[in-house]
Protein backbone atom coordinates (compact mmCIF):
# COMPACT_ATOMS: atom_id res chain seq x y z
CA UNK A 1 0.00 0.00 0.00
CA UNK A 2 2.22 2.06 0.73
CA UNK A 3 4.66 1.68 -2.44
CA UNK A 4 1.44 2.20 -4.49
CA UNK A 5 0.78 5.52 -3.14
CA UNK A 6 4.73 6.60 -3.24
CA UNK A 7 4.37 5.55 -6.98
CA UNK A 8 1.12 7.72 -7.02
CA UNK A 9 3.03 10.48 -5.28
CA UNK A 10 5.94 10.22 -7.37
CA UNK A 11 4.09 10.54 -10.82
CA UNK A 12 2.14 13.69 -9.59
CA UNK A 13 5.12 15.30 -9.14
CA UNK A 14 6.77 14.60 -12.44
CA UNK A 15 3.57 15.73 -14.26
CA UNK A 16 3.86 18.89 -12.44
CA UNK A 17 7.61 18.91 -13.46
CA UNK A 18 6.75 18.58 -16.74
CA UNK A 19 3.80 20.50 -17.28
CA UNK A 20 5.76 23.62 -15.53
CA UNK A 21 8.59 22.79 -18.03
CA UNK A 22 6.19 23.46 -21.08
CA UNK A 23 4.78 26.34 -20.00
CA UNK A 24 8.50 27.37 -19.41
CA UNK A 25 9.42 26.53 -23.24
CA UNK A 26 6.17 27.73 -24.20
CA UNK A 27 6.37 31.56 -23.16
CA UNK A 28 10.29 31.86 -24.11
CA UNK A 29 9.18 30.76 -28.12
CA UNK A 30 6.64 33.27 -27.71
CA UNK A 31 8.35 35.99 -25.72
CA UNK A 32 9.31 39.05 -28.43
CA UNK A 33 12.47 40.17 -26.99
CA UNK A 34 13.71 36.74 -26.99
CA UNK A 35 16.27 37.55 -29.56
CA UNK A 36 18.90 40.53 -28.92
CA UNK A 37 20.23 40.24 -32.57
CA UNK A 38 17.15 41.18 -34.19
CA UNK A 39 18.01 44.52 -35.98
CA UNK A 40 15.38 47.02 -34.90
CA UNK A 41 12.93 49.58 -36.87
CA UNK A 42 16.18 51.82 -37.08
CA UNK A 43 17.89 49.34 -39.08
CA UNK A 44 20.45 48.47 -36.39
CA UNK A 45 21.28 45.36 -34.49
CA UNK A 46 22.92 47.69 -31.68
CA UNK A 47 21.30 47.40 -28.88
CA UNK A 48 22.19 50.49 -27.29
CA UNK A 49 20.99 52.30 -30.17
CA UNK A 50 17.60 49.88 -30.00
CA UNK A 51 16.72 50.94 -26.91
CA UNK A 52 17.21 54.84 -27.13
CA UNK A 53 14.86 54.63 -30.66
CA UNK A 54 12.21 53.13 -28.31
CA UNK A 55 12.28 55.63 -25.79
CA UNK A 56 11.66 58.08 -28.01
CA UNK A 57 9.09 56.69 -29.78
CA UNK A 58 7.49 55.42 -26.76
CA UNK A 59 6.88 59.33 -26.00
CA UNK A 60 5.51 59.95 -29.63
CA UNK A 61 3.20 56.74 -29.42
CA UNK A 62 2.34 55.84 -25.84
CA UNK A 63 2.38 52.28 -27.25
CA UNK A 64 5.86 52.29 -29.33
CA UNK A 65 3.73 50.88 -31.93
CA UNK A 66 4.86 52.02 -35.46
CA UNK A 67 3.44 50.69 -38.93
CA UNK A 68 4.79 47.74 -40.11
CA UNK A 69 4.61 49.77 -44.11
CA UNK A 70 7.47 52.30 -42.32
CA UNK A 71 10.01 49.73 -41.87
CA UNK A 72 12.28 51.45 -44.44
CA UNK A 73 13.27 54.62 -42.72
CA UNK A 74 15.98 54.69 -39.70
CA UNK A 75 15.46 56.83 -36.73
CA UNK A 76 19.09 58.31 -36.58
CA UNK A 77 20.29 59.67 -33.93
CA UNK A 78 21.43 63.52 -32.90
CA UNK A 79 24.86 62.24 -31.96
CA UNK A 80 25.18 60.74 -34.75
CA UNK A 81 24.40 63.65 -36.71
CA UNK A 82 25.76 66.33 -34.91
CA UNK A 83 29.46 64.40 -36.01
CA UNK A 84 28.78 63.63 -39.53
CA UNK A 85 28.25 67.15 -40.05
CA UNK A 86 30.92 68.88 -37.41
CA UNK A 87 27.94 70.03 -35.46
CA UNK A 88 26.34 71.67 -38.73
CA UNK A 89 28.77 73.87 -39.28
CA UNK A 90 28.25 76.60 -42.42
CA UNK A 91 30.94 74.80 -43.60
CA UNK A 92 28.28 71.81 -44.77
CA UNK A 93 25.82 74.35 -45.26
CA UNK A 94 25.00 72.71 -48.80
CA UNK A 95 21.47 75.11 -49.15
CA UNK A 96 18.29 75.84 -47.69
CA UNK A 97 14.65 74.79 -49.05
CA UNK A 98 11.41 74.54 -47.92
CA UNK A 99 12.05 72.30 -45.07
CA UNK A 100 14.92 73.90 -44.06
CA UNK A 101 18.40 74.38 -44.18
CA UNK A 102 20.28 71.19 -45.83
CA UNK A 103 23.87 70.19 -44.37
CA UNK A 104 26.22 67.93 -46.54
CA UNK A 105 27.25 65.23 -43.92
CA UNK A 106 29.48 62.06 -43.79
CA UNK A 107 28.30 58.84 -41.33
CA UNK A 108 30.55 56.71 -39.62
CA UNK A 109 30.10 53.99 -41.80
CA UNK A 110 31.10 56.03 -44.83
CA UNK A 111 28.06 56.69 -46.25
CA UNK A 112 27.65 60.72 -47.44
CA UNK A 113 24.32 62.09 -47.06
CA UNK A 114 22.12 65.42 -47.50
CA UNK A 115 20.49 66.37 -44.11
CA UNK A 116 17.61 68.74 -43.87
CA UNK A 117 17.26 70.91 -40.93
CA UNK A 118 14.21 72.58 -39.15
CA UNK A 119 13.08 73.90 -35.56
CA UNK A 120 10.13 71.27 -34.85
CA UNK A 121 8.20 69.94 -31.73
CA UNK A 122 8.58 65.67 -31.59
CA UNK A 123 4.95 64.68 -33.97
CA UNK A 124 3.97 61.24 -34.81
CA UNK A 125 2.41 62.36 -37.80
CA UNK A 126 5.73 63.31 -39.05
CA UNK A 127 7.17 59.66 -38.62
CA UNK A 128 4.31 58.57 -40.54
CA UNK A 129 4.53 60.64 -42.95
CA UNK A 130 8.58 60.19 -43.34
CA UNK A 131 8.34 56.43 -43.34
CA UNK A 132 5.77 56.25 -45.94
CA UNK A 133 7.69 58.60 -48.43
CA UNK A 134 10.70 56.26 -47.44
CA UNK A 135 9.32 53.18 -48.71
CA UNK A 136 8.99 54.69 -52.25
CA UNK A 137 11.91 54.01 -54.19
CA UNK A 138 12.94 54.55 -57.49
CA UNK A 139 16.36 55.10 -60.12
CA UNK A 140 15.12 58.88 -60.66
CA UNK A 141 14.23 59.63 -57.10
CA UNK A 142 16.28 60.73 -54.62
CA UNK A 143 15.88 57.98 -51.65
CA UNK A 144 15.13 59.30 -48.57
CA UNK A 145 16.37 57.06 -45.70
CA UNK A 146 15.31 58.04 -41.87
CA UNK A 147 14.64 61.04 -40.02
CA UNK A 148 15.84 62.14 -36.78
CA UNK A 149 13.45 64.11 -33.97
CA UNK A 150 15.44 65.64 -30.69
CA UNK A 151 16.03 68.69 -28.79
CA UNK A 152 13.18 70.71 -30.65
CA UNK A 153 15.05 69.99 -33.76
CA UNK A 154 13.15 67.55 -36.95
CA UNK A 155 15.59 66.27 -39.80
CA UNK A 156 15.15 64.32 -43.39
CA UNK A 157 18.49 62.55 -43.96
CA UNK A 158 18.19 61.85 -48.12
CA UNK A 159 20.85 59.76 -49.88
CA UNK A 160 23.68 62.51 -51.24
CA UNK A 161 23.64 63.24 -54.88
CA UNK A 162 26.69 65.07 -55.90
CA UNK A 163 25.96 66.56 -59.35
CA UNK A 164 23.95 69.24 -57.35
CA UNK A 165 20.55 70.70 -59.12
CA UNK A 166 19.90 71.04 -62.84
CA UNK A 167 19.04 74.97 -61.83
CA UNK A 168 22.97 75.14 -61.36
CA UNK A 169 23.87 73.99 -64.29
CA UNK A 170 21.82 76.09 -65.98
CA UNK A 171 21.52 79.23 -64.30
CA UNK A 172 24.22 78.68 -61.26
CA UNK A 173 27.21 79.50 -59.88
CA UNK A 174 29.26 76.63 -61.59
CA UNK A 175 27.93 75.58 -65.01
CA UNK A 176 29.31 72.51 -66.25
CA UNK A 177 31.13 71.99 -69.44
CA UNK A 178 29.25 72.61 -72.82
CA UNK A 179 29.33 68.71 -73.78
CA UNK A 180 27.31 68.09 -70.22
CA UNK A 181 24.58 70.74 -71.88
CA UNK A 182 23.84 69.61 -75.41
CA UNK A 183 20.71 68.89 -76.39
CA UNK A 184 21.06 65.17 -76.26
CA UNK A 185 22.01 65.63 -72.46
CA UNK A 186 18.90 68.10 -71.37
CA UNK A 187 16.69 65.44 -73.44
CA UNK A 188 17.70 62.50 -71.15
CA UNK A 189 17.76 65.00 -68.25
CA UNK A 190 14.36 65.26 -68.96
CA UNK A 191 13.59 61.46 -69.86
CA UNK A 192 14.69 60.82 -66.26
CA UNK A 193 12.32 63.95 -64.43
CA UNK A 194 9.09 62.58 -66.25
CA UNK A 195 10.06 58.72 -65.13
CA UNK A 196 10.45 59.70 -61.76
CA UNK A 197 7.43 61.70 -61.75
CA UNK A 198 5.17 59.27 -63.77
CA UNK A 199 6.33 56.33 -61.29
CA UNK A 200 4.73 58.85 -57.83
CA UNK A 201 1.66 59.35 -60.40
CA UNK A 202 1.35 55.45 -61.02
CA UNK A 203 1.23 54.89 -57.22
CA UNK A 204 -1.86 53.86 -55.53
CA UNK A 205 -3.34 56.32 -54.82
CA UNK A 206 -1.27 58.24 -56.88
CA UNK A 207 1.44 60.74 -55.20
CA UNK A 208 1.30 63.92 -56.53
CA UNK A 209 4.82 66.41 -56.16
CA UNK A 210 3.54 69.16 -55.68
CA UNK A 211 6.46 71.07 -54.99
CA UNK A 212 8.56 70.16 -58.79
CA UNK A 213 10.63 72.28 -60.32
CA UNK A 214 14.45 72.88 -61.55
CA UNK A 215 15.93 72.86 -58.85
CA UNK A 216 14.46 69.93 -57.21
CA UNK A 217 15.98 67.75 -60.46
CA UNK A 218 19.52 66.71 -59.42
CA UNK A 219 21.80 64.82 -61.52
CA UNK A 220 24.16 61.95 -60.30
CA UNK A 221 28.22 61.67 -61.10
CA UNK A 222 26.40 59.58 -64.56
CA UNK A 223 23.81 62.96 -64.73
CA UNK A 224 20.95 60.67 -64.32
CA UNK A 225 18.44 62.52 -63.41
CA UNK A 226 16.40 62.05 -59.87
CA UNK A 227 13.36 63.98 -58.37
CA UNK A 228 13.61 65.14 -54.92
CA UNK A 229 11.50 66.31 -52.66
CA UNK A 230 8.58 64.16 -53.55
CA UNK A 231 5.95 64.67 -51.18
CA UNK A 232 7.53 67.51 -48.95
CA UNK A 233 4.55 69.90 -49.45
CA UNK A 234 2.36 66.90 -47.82
CA UNK A 235 4.78 66.19 -45.11
CA UNK A 236 4.88 70.04 -44.19
CA UNK A 237 0.57 70.19 -44.43
CA UNK A 238 0.82 67.48 -42.39
CA UNK A 239 3.12 68.61 -39.44
CA UNK A 240 2.65 72.40 -39.69
CA UNK A 241 -1.09 72.81 -39.12
CA UNK A 242 -1.31 76.06 -41.02
CA UNK A 243 0.15 74.55 -44.39
CA UNK A 244 1.64 76.40 -47.10
CA UNK A 245 0.29 80.44 -47.16
CA UNK A 246 -1.48 81.56 -50.38
CA UNK A 247 1.36 84.15 -50.90
CA UNK A 248 3.73 81.08 -50.99
CA UNK A 249 1.14 79.78 -53.46
CA UNK A 250 0.98 82.66 -55.80
CA UNK A 251 5.05 83.45 -55.66
CA UNK A 252 5.78 79.87 -57.79
CA UNK A 253 6.03 80.41 -61.05
CA UNK A 254 6.09 76.48 -61.12
CA UNK A 255 2.75 76.13 -60.09
CA UNK A 256 -0.04 75.54 -62.19
CA UNK A 257 -2.90 78.57 -62.59
CA UNK A 258 -5.90 76.28 -60.47
CA UNK A 259 -3.29 76.15 -57.64
CA UNK A 260 -2.62 79.45 -57.22
CA UNK A 261 -6.45 80.28 -57.54
CA UNK A 262 -7.81 77.45 -55.75
CA UNK A 263 -5.18 75.71 -54.19
CA UNK A 264 -5.50 72.50 -56.27
CA UNK A 265 -3.20 69.93 -56.96
CA UNK A 266 -3.18 66.92 -58.79
CA UNK A 267 -1.36 64.77 -61.28
CA UNK A 268 -2.07 67.49 -63.45
CA UNK A 269 -0.73 70.69 -61.86
CA UNK A 270 2.17 68.36 -61.68
CA UNK A 271 2.62 68.44 -65.59
CA UNK A 272 1.92 71.88 -66.09
CA UNK A 273 5.03 72.19 -63.46
CA UNK A 274 7.12 69.41 -65.68
CA UNK A 275 5.95 71.92 -68.62
CA UNK A 276 8.05 74.89 -66.86
CA UNK A 277 10.84 73.16 -66.25
CA UNK A 278 11.27 71.92 -69.75
CA UNK A 279 11.39 75.02 -70.30
CA UNK A 280 14.20 75.95 -68.19
CA UNK A 281 15.83 73.51 -70.13
CA UNK A 282 15.35 74.70 -73.45
CA UNK A 283 16.02 78.70 -72.95
CA UNK A 284 18.91 78.01 -69.92
CA UNK A 285 17.25 80.37 -68.43
CA UNK A 286 14.63 81.32 -65.22
CA UNK A 287 11.58 81.22 -65.76
CA UNK A 288 10.73 84.12 -64.33
CA UNK A 289 12.98 86.04 -66.78
CA UNK A 290 11.49 88.54 -69.20
CA UNK A 291 11.30 87.19 -72.93
CA UNK A 292 13.44 90.33 -74.26
CA UNK A 293 13.86 94.23 -73.12
CA UNK A 294 10.85 95.18 -75.38
CA UNK A 295 8.39 92.98 -73.97
CA UNK A 296 7.06 92.47 -70.48
CA UNK A 297 5.96 88.85 -71.41
CA UNK A 298 7.47 85.81 -69.06
CA UNK A 299 8.58 82.73 -70.52
CA UNK A 300 5.37 81.17 -69.84
CA UNK A 301 3.48 83.36 -71.54
CA UNK A 302 5.51 82.98 -74.54
CA UNK A 303 5.44 79.24 -74.35
CA UNK A 304 1.89 79.40 -73.98
CA UNK A 305 1.23 81.99 -77.12
CA UNK A 306 4.07 79.55 -79.01
CA UNK A 307 2.24 78.70 -82.84
CA UNK A 308 4.96 78.38 -84.66
CA UNK A 309 8.64 77.60 -85.35
CA UNK A 310 9.49 81.51 -86.78
CA UNK A 311 10.20 82.93 -83.51
CA UNK A 312 12.29 80.46 -81.08
CA UNK A 313 15.31 82.03 -81.93
CA UNK A 314 15.16 84.08 -78.76
CA UNK A 315 13.96 81.30 -76.32
CA UNK A 316 16.44 78.71 -77.35
CA UNK A 317 19.79 78.27 -75.13
CA UNK A 318 22.44 80.38 -77.10
CA UNK A 319 25.11 77.21 -75.15
CA UNK A 320 23.52 75.14 -77.71
CA UNK A 321 24.57 76.37 -80.79
CA UNK A 322 23.39 74.83 -83.84
CA UNK A 323 24.25 71.19 -82.26
CA UNK A 324 20.02 70.09 -82.25
CA UNK A 325 18.54 69.36 -85.18
CA UNK A 326 15.22 71.01 -86.76
CA UNK A 327 12.64 68.76 -86.19
CA UNK A 328 13.36 67.07 -82.65
CA UNK A 329 13.73 70.69 -81.10
CA UNK A 330 10.17 71.64 -82.87
CA UNK A 331 8.54 68.15 -81.26
CA UNK A 332 10.60 68.73 -77.72
CA UNK A 333 8.68 72.47 -77.38
CA UNK A 334 5.38 71.83 -79.18
CA UNK A 335 5.22 69.36 -76.29
CA UNK A 336 6.43 71.74 -73.53
CA UNK A 337 3.63 74.22 -74.92
CA UNK A 338 1.10 71.67 -74.10
CA UNK A 339 1.85 71.06 -70.78
CA UNK A 340 1.86 74.87 -69.69
CA UNK A 341 -1.36 74.57 -71.19
CA UNK A 342 -3.91 76.84 -68.91
CA UNK A 343 -6.24 74.25 -68.88
CA UNK A 344 -5.78 71.22 -66.87
CA UNK A 345 -7.71 68.62 -68.71
CA UNK A 346 -5.54 69.52 -71.91
CA UNK A 347 -2.41 68.77 -70.41
CA UNK A 348 -0.79 65.18 -71.88
CA UNK A 349 -0.73 62.43 -68.84
CA UNK A 350 2.80 61.74 -67.18
CA UNK A 351 3.25 58.42 -68.79
CA UNK A 352 2.53 59.84 -72.25
CA UNK A 353 5.27 62.16 -71.56
CA UNK A 354 7.76 59.65 -70.80
CA UNK A 355 7.26 57.77 -74.01
CA UNK A 356 7.00 61.23 -76.00
CA UNK A 357 10.75 62.53 -74.77
CA UNK A 358 12.08 58.74 -74.99
CA UNK A 359 10.74 59.15 -78.71
CA UNK A 360 12.09 62.68 -79.44
CA UNK A 361 15.76 61.57 -77.59
CA UNK A 362 16.07 58.16 -79.87
CA UNK A 363 15.37 60.50 -82.51
CA UNK A 364 17.81 63.03 -81.80
CA UNK A 365 20.56 60.71 -81.83
CA UNK A 366 19.66 58.69 -84.26
CA UNK A 367 19.83 62.21 -86.99
CA UNK A 368 23.13 63.05 -85.19
CA UNK A 369 24.73 59.82 -85.05
CA UNK A 370 27.66 59.57 -87.63
CA UNK A 371 26.63 57.38 -90.52
CA UNK A 372 28.77 55.98 -93.35
CA UNK A 373 32.10 57.11 -93.64
CA UNK A 374 32.19 59.78 -91.23
CA UNK A 375 29.44 61.92 -92.72
CA UNK A 376 26.76 63.09 -90.05
CA UNK A 377 22.96 62.65 -90.98
CA UNK A 378 22.31 66.23 -88.88
CA UNK A 379 20.29 68.86 -89.44
CA UNK A 380 21.35 71.86 -87.93
CA UNK A 381 19.42 74.13 -85.66
CA UNK A 382 20.80 76.89 -87.80
CA UNK A 383 18.20 75.85 -90.55
CA UNK A 384 15.35 76.15 -88.40
CA UNK A 385 15.34 79.81 -88.87
CA UNK A 386 15.78 79.57 -92.64
CA UNK A 387 12.78 80.91 -94.95
CA UNK A 388 10.07 77.87 -96.17
CA UNK A 389 10.45 77.98 -99.82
Amino acid sequence: MSRTLAALLGGAAGAVVLVGFLIILLWFCLSPNRSISRTSDTGSSDPSLQGRNIGIELSLTGTGALPSDSRDARCFMLDELTLATKNFSDINLIGEGKFGEVYKGLLQNGMIVAIKKRAGVPSHDFIIEVRYLSSIRHRNLVNLLGYCQENGQQMLIYEYIPNGSISTHLYGAGHVSSKKLEFKNRLSIALGAAKGLAHLHSMSPPLVHKDFKTANVLVDENFIAKVADAGIRNLLGKVDVGGPSRQTLDEDIFLAPEVKEFGRFSDRSDIYSFGVFLLELVSGREALDIQSSESDRSLIDWAQNYQDSSNIFGIIDHRLGSSFTAESMKEFIQLMTRCVDPSSQRRPLMNYLVSEVERILEKEVSLTTVMGEGTPTVTLGSQLFRPSR
